[in-house]
């Protein structure tokens, strides 16, 4: 009996551990030396910090993100204008800069200090980011809090999500999170 209970207790610990990556192929080391080196700069970057800090300046209230929020989870498909906005901004243009100069990243978004969209080079789920772990410890932790998700399947890559805060003057004011194909971090 005890046996049995061992065996269904391991096949239910490796279904539930399906998502999570161990592919031989996926260098955890190399993406956190990535992540801590070449993506981190990133949160320093000019044009990003302009946008963040005049978006921080307009004092929007929790309530308000989370109204643009709640619309903006609703919009399945197309978008909507301030999406086509943030996809268009000198901020995206700098986003997507960034994402076109490493083929392992594939999409890039910016936070304000509240966690709600600055820019971003694809359509997110959502708008706030506030209540989410990536923006959370990312932001909260400042220089040098570099947040690296768990590398997951999707479709044909494994992919990870690399958060790193946007800095000025010492302290963080927003962040940067990155989508990353695991398999090109080499």
């Amino acid at each position: 009996m005890k046996r049995a209970i061992i065996i269904i207790t391991a096949i239910v610990f490796v279904v539930s551990m399906m998502g999570t990556v161990f592919a031989a192929d996926v260098n955890i080391n190399m993406l956190n030396w990535t992540a801590n080196t070449v993506l981190a700069k990133y949160g320093m970057d000019k044009t990003i910090v302009k946008a963040v800090k005049e978006q921080n300046k307009k004092g929007m209230t929790l309530k308000d993100i989370q109204m643009t929020d709640s619309v903006w989870r609703g919009i399945l498909e197309g978008t909507i204008a301030i999406q086509d906005n943030m996809m268009v901004s000198d901020c995206a243009k700098a986003a997507k800069a960034i994402v076109d100069s490493h083929d392992y990243l594939f999409e890039a978004f910016i936070t304000d200090d509240q966690g709600a969209n600055v820019c971003m080079t694809d359509k997110t789920g959502d708008y706030w980011q506030g209540d989410e772990a990536k923006f959370v410890k990312a932001f909260n932790g400042g220089i040098g809090a570099v947040l690296v998700s768990e590398v997951e399947k999707d479709g044909d890559m494994n992919v990870s999500q690399v958060s790193v805060p946007v800095m000025s003057k010492g302290r963080a004011i927003g962040t940067i999170t990155f989508g990353v194909n695991a398999d090109k971090v080499k």
